[in-house]
């Protein structure tokens, strides 16, 4: 089997709720989502989503995105995709960094693999763990109100894993983790997430202020060292996310006991190859994770269902559903929420098939 071509759509993702906004005055009204499909001499084609959380998030950007295939895609022709470890070196000498770039591909790839095997990505993975995993709900950054009405809203919709976005004044922030945490039940889980938003003496106000609240800080400050810093002044359990990229991040994280959770995005380490080295070295060291990405539509939340599925329950702290933020199906067979929790597809490969008249025809095209 040989790759043939690859083409990337672009498409817009509306939110339900008009806008997400987060640390730093960032915001997104319209995800702008880039559909890979990987084409075969087989007549089988994969396909993958990327989508950045807009380009002031993390060193990625989406036409970014359209532009690394265009460079990266002619030297993939002719490979066989379900080569995955031999097709991500030849990305790597193709284009060194920009594993965004390479996400799409390497999920597109996987999906390939699943249907030439007759199996879904969840099996490849390492097999299914239960029915069905938890979800959390990210709450976009507004007044202390306003949020912890959404954490009303939101358990309704079955959801007991609550992300609020803060990273802003620390007053306000404060006040915002206090309000939310008042609207608690028992079992529910709150996290804090400031985004790399909070200079070292605002997060030190910050976790000094909520030492008595049941919650999670989530990666308060820019960088790995202040982060650690930040740490070793709280006795709150505290997640690492952006500063989470590699293999190596993970061991010097787990060697500093920097943290008690990661956040694994699959786009922001290329894909769902190295996100299952991620995955496996977390699960040998005992460090719970959040399977997820940046953010997507139904095949973005397809991958992440499938790795999330394949990781054991007590090592799963929580995984999320792009696809029920967005007014836009992209794609049939999408996962769907149940009740605060979703599982992976049955069919071969991830499931999913996009809906043409939705991602509408190629902007970029490479072919043999």
């Amino acid at each position: 089997m040989k790759i043939t071509a690859i083409r990337a759509h672009r498409v817009e993702l509306p939110l339900h709720e008009g806008s997400y906004k987060w640390s730093g005055g960032n915001q997104v009204v319209v995800f702008d989502s880039t559909v890979i499909a990987v084409e075969t001499d087989a007549g089988i084609t994969g396909y993958g989503e990327v989508c950045p959380l807009g380009p002031a998030y993390l060193p990625a950007y989406a036409e970014g995105v359209r532009t690394g295939l265009k460079e990266i895609g002619p030297k993939l022709l002719g490979l066989d995709p379900r080569d995955l470890g031999v097709l991500n070196r030849r990305m790597d000498q193709a284009l060194r960094g920009h594993p965004y770039v390479k996400s799409g591909i390497d999920v597109a790839c996987w999906d390939i693999l699943g249907k030439a095997a007759g199996l879904p990505v969840v099996t490849l993975l390492g097999g299914r763990y239960g029915d069905s995993f938890a979800l959390y709900r990210a709450i976009s950054q507004e007044s202390p109100a306003e949020m912890a009405e959404r954490v009303h809203q939101y358990r309704a919709d079955g959801y007991t894993k609550f992300q609020l976005k803060v990273g802003g004044d620390p007053d306000t922030d404060i006040a915002r983790i206090e309000a939310c945490a008042a609207e608690l039940q028992p079992g529910d889980v709150l996290i804090a997430d400031a985004n790399t938003g909070w200079l070292m003496h605002e997060a030190a106000r910050v976790v000094d202020a909520v030492r008595d609240i049941d919650v999670y800080i989530e990666q308060p400050c820019m960088s790995y060292e202040e982060c650690l810093a930040i740490r070793r002044r709280t006795a709150r359990p505290f997640i690492l996310d952006e500063v989470i990229d590699s293999l190596g991040a993970v061991l010097k994280g787990h060697a500093d006991l920097a943290m008690d959770v990661i956040n694994l995005k699959i786009s922001k380490v290329g894909g769902l190859t190295r996100a299952r080295q991620i995955r496996d070295l977390c699960q040998a060291l005992g460090i719970a994770m959040t399977i997820e990405d940046t953010w997507g539509g139904d095949i973005a939340t397809a991958a992440i269902a499938h790795l999330a599925h394949s990781t054991p329950q007590e090592l799963l702290f929580s995984a999320t559903d792009f696809n029920s933020y967005v007014t836009r199906s992209i794609a049939e067979g999408g996962p769907k929420r149940q009740g605060g929790r979703m599982a992976a597809g049955m069919t071969p490969g991830l499931g999913v098939t996009p809906r043409p008249d939705v991602i509408g025809p190629a902007s970029v095209t490479i072919s043999v």
